[in-house]
């Protein structure tokens, strides 16, 4: 019997920025990549759209309200047991205060140090979008 495919899991992120500074979250103990940096977001329900999906994240998850913008990266990350396509967008914070209510912490933090930060393995090509999109033509 030929092993079987992991699935495929639609994952929305927002890219926040405020002040030159973009929002980070560092994942629960108890979630996949405990401890781990990340774009907040989460998974798309079936039959829901991914700009409404990170809109109901972040509301659940952070306790705010944003405008869900452009897309920034699409891209597809394998991890053992499941395949993601992350939809990065960016958002536009428009009420409330980040609060980490599913998450250990927040940081906001600047451009050039995300890459510093321990980001779960499907986050980092979106910071490499970012500093493509802010790199001088």
């Amino acid at each position: 019997m030929p092993p079987r495919k992991p699935r495929l899991q639609i994952v929305t992120a927002a890219v926040i920025e405020r002040h030159g500074l973009f929002l980070l979250a560092r994942r629960a103990r108890s979630d996949h990549g405990p401890g781990g940096w990340e774009f907040p977001g989460g998974k798309v329900e079936p039959g829901e759209d991914p700009h409404t999906c990170l809109a109901r994240e972040l509301r659940e998850e952070l306790g705010i309200t944003v405008r869900v913008g452009s897309l920034l990266s699409d891209h597809i990350h394998h991890y053992p047991s499941l395949t993601i396509r992350l939809l990065a967008f960016r958002t536009e914070l428009l009420s409330g205060e980040p609060t980490p209510i599913y998450h250990q912490a927040l940081a906001w933090v600047t451009l050039q140090d995300l890459l510093s930060y321990d980001l779960l393995p499907a986050d980092r090509p979106v910071v490499h979008a970012l500093l493509a999109a802010h790199r001088p033509s």
